[in-house]
């Protein structure tokens, strides 16, 4: 049996985690003192309803070896394990991996994902997918090792407020993007947050994340594609789905396009408002 583990970054919800067959270990995410399992103690919802109102931003924690080896350790002896985790390069739970399963008695491959979030959720769901057909965890590993390189996630962000407080910008260059309308696009490239661009206005944002389809896709239908927004409604998403209609219409039914809520990983830095793009080429 092939058993699929991955950090809570992914941004699933444990009730789809469930239904996938999937394990999630909790990241931490805290609150001044209030300390919480992402995922188990606190939803995406309720983070947000606390990021909104605090001024501080709250700081979210890697899983620990230990807690990778309490994972590792349920199940049958026999079992083969693929854990994946969010991009070494925005945070150690890769390296957490690693040693666990380096102590581990049990077969682990551990694939840094090179991403997070919703791009972390679509490997989830092809590592499902590749579990489903009868590939043994070796040949899993391996696959998504390969298949990775072809994720594309982009984000249109609402707000340059949480990036100011986290001191990827100056207040200076946050006052003047908010008086200027402006609306950073990001992406996620070889495991990095990255500035795209920078749009006037979120109907000049929303263009600029249809070109960035255009530009890297075609999208790969047949495997796991998602859209996401951070915060608590999901409003401007749904006006982006309809201008970029054309880019799914003929494969997939609007009332059928897999939708996220983005939760701590990176809803810490972006703020609410944001929504994205993820998909194989």
């Amino acid at each position: 049996m092939v058993r699929i583990l991955s950090d809570s970054g992914c941004d699933m919800t444990l009730e789809y985690a469930k239904s996938l067959g999937v394990e999630i270990v909790p990241l931490k995410v805290s609150f001044g003192d209030e300390l919480y399992k992402d995922a188990y103690d606190i939803d995406h919802d309720t983070f947000f309803e606390k990021l909104i109102e605090s001024d501080v931003l709250p700081q979210t924690s890697q899983v620990t070896p230990f807690e990778y080896e309490e994972f590792f350790a349920k199940g049958n002896e026999e079992d083969e394990i693929i854990c994946i985790t969010i991009s070494s390069k925005l945070s150690g739970c890769y390296g957490s991996a690693v040693i666990a399963a380096e102590d581990s008695n049990r077969s682990v491959f551990v694939v840094d994902s090179l991403n997070a979030c919703v791009g972390q959720r679509i490997l989830v769901e092809r590592a499902v997918q590749l579990r489903d057909e009868g590939l043994s965890g070796a040949e899993i590993a391996k696959a998504l090792d390969e298949e990775k390189k072809n994720i594309r996630i982009i984000a249109l962000l609402d707000t340059l407020e949480y990036l100011k407080k986290g001191g990827r910008i100056s207040a200076a260059a946050a006052m003047a993007g908010t008086f200027l309308s402006i609306k950073p696009v990001i992406c996620i490239s070889e495991g990095e947050i990255k500035v795209l661009g920078k749009a006037r206005g979120s109907k000049n944002g929303c263009n600029m994340l249809t070109e960035f389809i255009k530009k890297e896709g075609p999208i790969s239908f047949d495997k796991p594609f998602c859209l996401a927004y951070s915060g608590l409604s999901d409003k401007t998403l749904r006006k982006y789905i309809n201008d970029s209609a054309a880019l799914y219409e003929d494969r997939v039914e609007k009332e059928k396009l897999p939708i996220s809520s983005i939760g701590s990983a990176i809803g810490t830095h972006i703020g609410p408002g944001g929504i994205a793009v993820t998909f194989f080429v």
